[in-house]
C-alpha cells in the first residue's frame, strides 16, 4: 500500500519487525543509522521504559527527515515482577531469563515512535503472557536451537518456546513479537 507521495523508513534491523511491517503491504525502506546509545534509569517505572527507548531511537536518526518522510522506530521490554528483561547478552543470562519466566506470568510492553518533520507520536502497548513450567532440559534445547539472543527475555513467541509453553495470552501476539501492528497501522493514518 503506498501512502501518496510519503516515504516511510522503519528504524529497526529486527526482522520480525520488517516481517510485520511489510505484512500491512505497506511500502517502506530500511534505514537503522543511529547515534542513540541504549541505557536504562534504573530508578524509571519500567512501563515507561520502551518509550524512552523508541523516542530515543528516532531522536537518534543519523539525519534530519525531509518533508515527505515518516520514521517508525520501537522498543521492546518484558517485566517479570519488578525486573526488566531486555535481550540476553550470554547464554548463562537467557537461562536465567527463561527460569525467572518459567511458571508465572509476565508483561510484555512495546513502544513504537512515529515521526516526521512536523509532529511525533509515542505510544505502547502492553501484553500478559504466562508461561507452563519450563524444565531445565526444555530450556537448554531452546536455547542450544535458536539462540535467543536478540529477544527481550530471551524467547520468541512465534518459536517452538512459544508453541510449547506459552499457555495464556492477554492483548496482542504481535505486540508479544515486538510490533503492535494493529495500533501502528491506526496511528499511521493519522500521519497520512
Amino acid at each position: 500500500m503506498k501512502y501518496s507521495d510519503r516515504k516511510i523508513i522503519l528504524g529497526s534491523n529486527s526482522p520480525r519487525r520488517q516481517e510485520l511491517l511489510r505484512g500491512l503491504d505497506i511500502d517502506f525502506s530500511i534505514d537503522t543509522g543511529n547515534t542513540f546509545e541504549e541505557s536504562m534509569d534504573p530508578d524509571i517505572d519500567p512501563h515507561l521504559i520502551p518509550e524512552e527507548m523508541s523516542a530515543g531511537k528516532s531522536h537518534g536518526f543519523h539525519r534530519v527527515l525531509e518533508d515527505d518522510e515518516i520514521l517508525i522506530t520501537a522498543d521492546t521490554v518484558v517485566i517479570i515482577g519488578d525486573e526488566v528483561l531486555g535481550k540476553p547478552h550470554s547464554r548463562e543470562e537467557a537461562v536465567r531469563m527463561l527460569r525467572a519466566l518459567s511458571g508465572r506470568t509476565h508483561e510484555v510492553v512495546t513502544a513504537v515512535t512515529i515521526r516526521d518533520s512536523r509532529k511525533e507520536e509515542t505510544f505502547s502497548t502492553s501484553t500478559l503472557v504466562t508461561f507452563d513450567v519450563l524444565e531445565d532440559s526444555e530450556i537448554d534445547y531452546y536455547i542450544n536451537k535458536y539462540r535467543p539472543y536478540d529477544k527481550a527475555g530471551a524467547y520468541g513467541v512465534q518459536e517452538w518456546i512459544g508453541y510449547v509453553a506459552i499457555s495464556r495470552l492477554e492483548g496482542s501476539f504481535y505486540n508479544v513479537m515486538g510490533f503492535p501492528v494493529h495500533r501502528v497501522y491506526k496511528e499511521l493514518q493519522k500521519f497520512l
